[in-house]
This record gives structure tokens, sequence and C-alpha cells, in this order.
């Protein structure tokens, strides 16, 4: 029978030194400063800012303010360009990109996550990847281009984004990795973070069954290799950001919502401690 004790004393516990961040997008209906409240309320190192309608999420000085009252940096900005925030910072695409990279800028992020064009966004879709890459060479934030999804109408597939919605095949120098956008074009995420390599910039952390549509399930409800993923990381040496970016809206009170917030953030800390031979 092999020695447990001796066997526990040369085993160390290998953690990845990136940060495991709340989106902010994981508190909606709430706003931003719900976001800051609740990541500093159960421990997050820090929040994805997402760009949307809210006036805060727009603003500098409001930002800094949330992030020096609560203690919680911004490891990231996700660039307004979802569909419900075309409006958002106006609509020329290059424009929003370049104001999320300045912020990003002005409060010490060293991410920005953006989408692929839309398809009817035929002129911008046209340059993107050259224009990514030139807009890259302007800063030392990460542009991370983030994987997408086809849209399903019944059983025919829609190409919504161009020049595609896999990131692994196009060559971005930085990639987010959304492991809910994988459930969704039927993706297995650790192959595609295999595939990345060092590409892999950032990942958003949370679960899919496998349905056309964008779950956003807390890690380990769905059917994503989530702590596959997240031991590959550990195991590579990830530097990276690892962000909480979950459905919450159908909790009804503020603590069921922290309920699922703090069981992802266990779930992301637990599965990013590898036990390997010291």
């Amino acid at each position: 029978m092999p020695d447990v004790r001796q066997a526990v004393e040369h085993t160390t516990v290998r953690v990845p030194r990136s940060l495991v961040a709340l989106s902010t997008a994981s508190t909606y209906p709430e706003g931003c400063a719900a976001a800051f409240e609740i990541a500093a309320k159960l421990g997050y190192d820090a929040v994805e800012l997402m760009i949307w309608n809210d006036p805060v999420s727009q603003s500098v000085a409001a930002i800094e303010r949330l992030a020096d009252h609560y203690g919680i940096p911004v490891a990231a900005i996700h660039a307004p360009t979802l569909l419900i925030t075309q409006r958002v910072w106006g609509r020329e695409p290059w424009e929003k990109l370049r104001r999320s990279y300045e912020m990003a800028e002005r409060i010490g992020a060293e991410t920005v996550v953006l989408h692929p064009p839309f398809r009817w966004q035929r002129e911008y879709a046209a340059g993107f990847v050259e224009g990514v890459a030139a807009m890259q060479a302007e800063t030392e934030v990460a542009l991370a281009v983030e994987n997408m999804y086809p849209w399903r109408a019944r059983r025919s597939q829609v190409q919504a984004y161009l020049p595609g919605w896999n990131p692994v095949e196009l060559p971005y120098e930085h990639v987010t990795l959304d492991l809910s956008h994988a459930s969704a074009s039927s993706s297995d995420s650790l192959e595609m973070a295999v595939a990345l390599g060092s590409r892999l910039r950032h990942l958003h952390l949370a679960d899919g069954v496998g349905t056309p549509r964008d779950e956003h399930l807390v890690p380990g409800r769905g059917t994503q290799p989530c702590v596959e993923v997240l031991g590959h990381l550990a195991e590579t040496g990830f530097d990276g950001t690892v962000v909480v970016e979950v459905n919450t809206r159908r909790c009804r009170t503020r603590a069921d919502r922290e309920v699922d917030l703090a069981e992802a953030l266990a779930f992301a800390r637990l599965n990013l401690a590898v036990a390997g031979a010291s």
C-alpha cells in the first residue's frame, strides 16, 4: 500500500497567476455599481466592465470611483460591439474600439474584449483582421477577439459574423475564449483552448448544454469541459484573466444572485489549482 503521507509531502498545488474576475454583465439587470459591490463582497480579484447603456459604464470617472471605493480593479473592458450596444458611443465601429482601449489605458485594464463584425457591417468586416492588427500596434492593451457562434433559424445556420465566428481559424494576436459561445456553436472549448496556445489571452467562464442559445450557465451546470479547460490553463501557466460571465437574470433576489456568483467563483478557484509533483 502506498505511503499516503509521503505522497502528500511530495505534492504541490500549482495555481496560475491569472485573476478571477466578475463580468458586470453577470449582475444584470443590476448595474455596474452592484457588480463592484458583489465582486468585493464575494472575494473576486477584479471585474470586467461591459460598456453598454448604463451611463456609469461609459464614464471613466465613475468607474474609477467604484474601483477605489470597493478596492476592486478593472481587469478588462468589453467593447460595445454587441447587437444591443450598436448605438453606444456612436455607430462607427473603429471609433468604438479606439475609445475602449483608451478607456482601458486610463483605468489600468490590460484587455479589451471585442466581437467580430456582423455580416451586414461589410466594410468593417472586409478590413477587420488587418485593422485589429494595426490598432494593436497602437496600444499595449491586448485586443482579444471573442469566439461567437452561428445563428440558427429552424434547421438552417446563418453566418452572422464576418470574417467568421471562430477566431481559432483567423490570425488574431489575442483571443477571448467564451465557453458558453463554444457550447452554442457545438464546439469543444478544450480543443479550442489547446489550438489557440499562447494566443489565448482571456477566458469567459460559463457553461451550456449545447442548445443554439447562448446560455451562460454557472460553470458545472452544463456539458462543456469547464474543469478540463481550467486545468489546462493551470498546467500551461496561463497569466490572462478568467472572467465569470454567467446569466443571473432569473434570480429573484440579490441573495440568490450572490449564491450563483459565489458558486462560480469557487468553481474557478478550485479547478485552477492543479496538483503536480514538486
